[in-house]
């Protein structure tokens, strides 16, 4: 028997109306490079969404081009960017960001999120032009080990880093699991508000490929198009990017599926506690890491895969489990139910 995934949420291929959309505009014609109908209303949307009708979109294949893109952007070359250690940009992107010529000033923290008091030590560190100039703050939310901001965290972020001259710079990847959270207190509107730039993940929330970036500060947008062009990301066919987040976007399809991907962990994290067992990292979204004996981690993969996170001691590990908008219910009982078999 074939072993469910756990392992992410892009196992599956994209939503059927996604699906249904690119199928039935396919032999329309339309102009390339994000110039077609579809990217253009969907963009729309989203600035309503935003609530910022300066904001720029820009549609991507992949969230490794879209920090790519955007981070070697705003920088200068004697510049660098502060992350939290288990930063994707910082772990999980072969160096595309060092490859540009920028360091990352990376600080340790448990939950994966930045705080100010992290960035002022940074700052604290580099004072003068024998050392990088730290000029970006890179936060991801949801972030790599499923916590989310909050409102205040993220309002107290923006304003030290406008204070100190920095850009603020939001990895959103999973942003739909953090915005549909049932912790979450922010919306679209209040991130375009806080961050300098962003980017909507599509890839992991319903979509065959893509993410939208969004430049929120006029000084950033200007001759961006230029830059996607030099990196390759200028799609000839951008319309099959603009036509998923016009589907996505209209009726907050979005929202609805990662509302979706949040239920089932949700249950599943509920079972995990009653079974008694504790979480590396409490769990608020699609991204969970409980701490089971490794006999159980045994046991489950003879079902399910999934990643060993973390080794905690000689008979307990963390491990991810990621859920995903087509995650079925009969999915989360059965793995229930090798749960409770245990516990019994």
């Amino acid at each position: 028997m074939k072993k469910y995934s756990l392992k992410n949420d892009y196992s599956e291929g994209a939503h059927p109306k996604i699906l249904d959309a690119m199928i039935r505009t396919n032999l329309e014609q339309q102009d390339g490079y994000g110039e077609d109908d579809y990217s253009k209303k969907a963009s729309e949307i989203i600035k309503e969404k935003l609530n910022n009708k300066e904001a720029e979109i820009h549609f991507v294949s992949g969230g490794t081009q879209a920090n790519l893109l955007v981070l070697s952007s705003l920088l200068e070359s004697y510049q660098s960017i502060i992350a939290a250690d288990s930063g994707h940009i910082s772990v999980h992107e072969t160096g595309a960001i060092e490859n540009t010529g920028h360091k990352i000033n990376t600080v340790k923290t448990k939950d994966g999120k930045l705080t100010v008091e992290m960035i002022a030590s940074v700052l604290a560190e580099h004072t003068d032009e024998h050392m990088v100039d730290p000029k970006v703050v890179f936060i991801s939310n949801s972030t790599e080990v499923g916590s989310i901001y909050m409102k205040k965290e993220l309002q107290e972020l923006s304003h030290y880093c406008k204070e100190k001259g920095l850009l603020l710079y939001l990895d959103g990847a999973r942003l739909g699991s953090a915005l549909t959270s049932k912790k979450n207190d922010l919306t679209l509107a209040d991130i375009s508000e806080l961050v300098d730039a962003f980017y909507i993940g599509g890839t992991k929330n319903g979509a065959l490929i893509g993410e939208a970036i969004v430049l929120n500060k006029k000084e950033l947008q200007v001759k961006f198009r230029y830059r996607m062009k030099q990196k390759g990301a200028l799609l000839a066919k951008g319309r099959l990017i603009g036509i998923q987040f016009l589907e996505l976007f209209k009726d907050d399809l979005y929202f609805e599926i990662s509302e979706h991907a949040n239920k089932m962990a949700e249950k599943l994290s509920g079972a995990i506690k009653k079974g008694g067992f504790e979480f590396m990292v409490e769990p608020v979204s699609n991204q969970i890491f409980p701490i089971l004996p490794n006999e159980l981690i045994e046991k489950l993969h003879e079902k399910y895969d999934f990643y060993i996170w973390e080794k905690i001691d000689d008979k307990n590990s963390a491990i991810r489990i990621i859920t995903s908008w087509a995650t079925k219910n009969i999915v989360t009982e059965v793995f229930i139910e090798e749960l409770e078999k245990y516990v019994k």
